[in-house]
């Protein structure tokens, strides 16, 4: 997530990219209607016609669960990521469109990116009970995207900027971190309102910004857009660091948090030139791929 955040549950536009980090997800299908899954979390086994979810493969259980009526066999699926889910970054969004890909595979139904967004947006409803689908968009499409998600509309920008990701080593369940900032928007609509909408304003600033490589104004916004954040309260002591301490480098020119908020990570629009910061740095770069089927 680069610009939006929350706004985008509200109606307003969000700014959000794919990074050059996979999730692989092997199917294979069995003569019995067995559904095993193993990953980095472990291994499970549960039953096509009964399935049980776990809170480890819930979005893999659930996308299984719904589409179970396509599915003519059980199956062993692996699946495989070159990154930590602890990071965050959208890794459940990526895991479903991954899963949902396969599923569609398996059942010899048409690849149709918009058919599996829309299927696995449902996943991801029926899990976290919210959420805007922006980080499944750019799971599915790939590249930077202007994304709305009501009325939805996705839009591809051509191009990237240099970008650089820290962890800040925190995570709070996005769900719980929506229910945070809804809870303080019922009390206060009109104020958050006017918030969102400068969030949303942000977001065709930087995305014109993108488009003509102006990094310097690109950087400003990020940095207007983390004192939103910080309204709407989803930043914290760490983050507040680590966002100052980012800013102070040459090669950077403004940073702000990335998703939820409350943990996860820091962006800053820039490479670092200088020693570097005591935080781990995610060497990241954005992708134009999205979901591929081999």
């Amino acid at each position: 997530m680069l610009l939006g955040e929350h706004a985008v549950l509200h109606g307003r536009k969000a700014l959000v990219g794919a990074v050059n980090r996979r999730i692989a997800v092997t199917c294979k299908a069995r003569k019995d209607s067995k559904i095993h899954l193993t990953s980095a979390l472990g291994e499970y086994s549960t039953w096509l016609d009964n399935i049980e979810i776990i809170p480890a493969f819930r979005f893999v259980l659930t996308a299984l669960q719904q589409e179970q009526e396509h599915l003519s066999c059980g199956m062993d699926m692996q699946i495989e990521a070159d990154f930590s889910a602890d990071l965050g970054l959208g890794s459940s969004a990526a895991v479903t469109a991954a899963v949902m890909g396969a599923i569609f595979n398996l059942s010899r139904r048409k690849i149709k990116p918009d058919k599996v967004f829309d299927t696995a947006m449902q996943t991801i409803q029926a899990v976290q009970g919210a959420g805007s689908g922006a980080d499944l968009a750019a799971s599915v499409y790939g590249g930077i995207l202007c994304y709305q998600k009501e009325p939805q509309s996705v839009k591809k920008i051509g191009t990237d900027f240099p970008l650089t990701v820290i962890n800040s080593g925190s995570k709070l369940a996005t769900a719980k971190v929506i229910g945070i900032v809804e809870e303080k928007y019922n009390r206060s609509p009109e104020l958050f309102s006017g918030i969102y909408d400068l969030m949303d304003k942000s977001v065709t600033a930087a995305t014109e910004a993108i488009e003509r490589a102006d990094y310097k104004y690109l950087g400003e916004l990020f940095s207007i857009n983390q004192g939103l954040m910080d309204a709407i309260g989803v930043s914290n002591y760490l983050l507040a660091e680590i966002n100052y301490r980012l800013r102070t480098e040459p090669g950077i020119t403004g940073s702000k948090i990335s998703g939820s908020g409350l943990g996860d990570c820091v962006i800053g629009v820039g490479k670092l030139t200088g020693a570097g910061v005591p935080w781990q740095v995610l060497p990241l770069e954005f992708s134009e791929t999205g979901l591929s089927i081999d």
